[in-house]
């Protein structure tokens, strides 16, 4: 099967139209999570299908064989199969938790005002999508309303504001999290257009600081390291109400974690987002890494990575996977059956 072509009519893959979707508005059977996940890891492992990101000169050096999947329980329990403990950049990922904390800080009133919640329809770096709304970024998924929230970050210095995105990111995380020096380095000498959003956005002024600035303090946001254990801790947290299920630590509010999964609903897979929600049914964020998480609010969360991307920069193995992981355990959202209690 082919997952990539050119122009806007590309579909997300769907190679698992025939797993059963099954309908769940209670918690996940515990005791099937391993085997579910170790099916989906080798029905997936062989595709072939997919690109590694050339245009970020040190994710083209990726191992295109790479592929882990977990999932973390609200409960506490977090199961895993392949390279779940394979470091990669969080990239933008990491836009879902610094849109959740920066509501956290500010309000949702007051960044909906700012950024906005609606997809612009256009690819995740488009100056034409600010330009035709007068300034406004639109969404915190796209990389402009990335940079504005970022700048939202408090912290009186762009220092200060990237010690508090780690530290925020960390605690979703449930451990440390570092920068990559060699990813920072590569993508900061190939991020000419985010530069230009960024000035673009000032220009509207849709920026408080310095654009230099905050695009540098998002760059280093997208390059910090994390694993695909990680995204299932972070995603399911804010399927737990913003309380992290493995440290017990609470990192936002469960209003926050509600307002960031409906932005990302509608946003967080870029042009794809109403593909996505047709097919899977569950809020997901993807990162040009190889990374994608999913989040099932009140039940858990998958993370899945696997550097080969489709042509609009989301996993093809990831994506795979979470696909038949949401059929199989009930998790689509819109997934019903009729009530037979009568």
């Amino acid at each position: 099967m082919t997952y990539l072509s050119e122009g806007n009519n590309e579909t997300i893959p769907t190679d698992f139209d025939d797993v059963v979707q099954q309908v769940s508005t209670g918690e996940l059977e515990h005791d099937r999570i391993d085997a579910l996940l170790k099916e989906a890891h080798e029905r997936y492992a062989d595709a072939d299908d997919g690109l590694l990101a050339h245009y970020i000169p040190v994710l083209g050096q990726a191992d295109p064989g790479l592929f882990g999947i977990a999932m973390s329980h609200v409960g506490g329990s977090v199961h895993a199969v392949g390279d779940c403990s394979h470091p990669f950049s969080i990239q933008s990922i990491s836009k879902m938790f610094v849109y959740a904390l920066v509501v956290q800080e500010h309000g949702r009133e007051l960044v909906r005002e700012r950024i906005g919640v609606n997809n612009t329809g256009m690819s995740f770096n488009s100056v034409m999508a600010v330009e035709l709304n007068n300034g406004l970024p639109m969404n915190p998924m796209v990389n402009a309303g990335a940079i504005a929230t970022t700048s939202m970050m408090p912290g009186r210095t762009a220092a200060k504001k990237w010690e508090n995105v780690r530290e925020g990111l960390s605690a979703f995380a449930g451990r440390p999290l570092s920068l990559d020096d060699e990813v920072y380095h590569s993508e900061s000498l190939a991020n000419e257009r985010n530069r230009a959003l960024g000035h673009l956005l000032k220009s509207y002024g849709r920026l408080e600081n310095d654009p230099s600035e905050a695009v540098d303090v998002y760059t280093k946001q997208c390059s910090l390291n994390i694993t695909a254990h990680d995204l299932a801790v972070m995603g399911a947290t804010l399927a737990d109400g913003g309380v992290n299920p493995v440290t017990g630590q609470r990192v936002v509010d469960a209003d926050v974690c509600r307002d960031t999964l409906a932005t990302v609903a509608s946003n967080g897979l870029y042009e794809r987002s109403g593909e996505w929600l047709f097919e899977i049914g569950i809020p997901a964020k993807s990162g040009v890494s190889g990374g994608i998480v999913a989040v099932a609010p009140g039940k858990g969360a998958i993370g899945a990575f696997s550097p080969p991307l489709d042509m609009a920069g989301n996993s093809v193995r990831a994506q795979l996977a979470i696909g038949a992981l949401s059929r199989a355990m009930g998790l689509n959202l819109f997934a019903s059956a009729p009530d037979r209690r009568g």
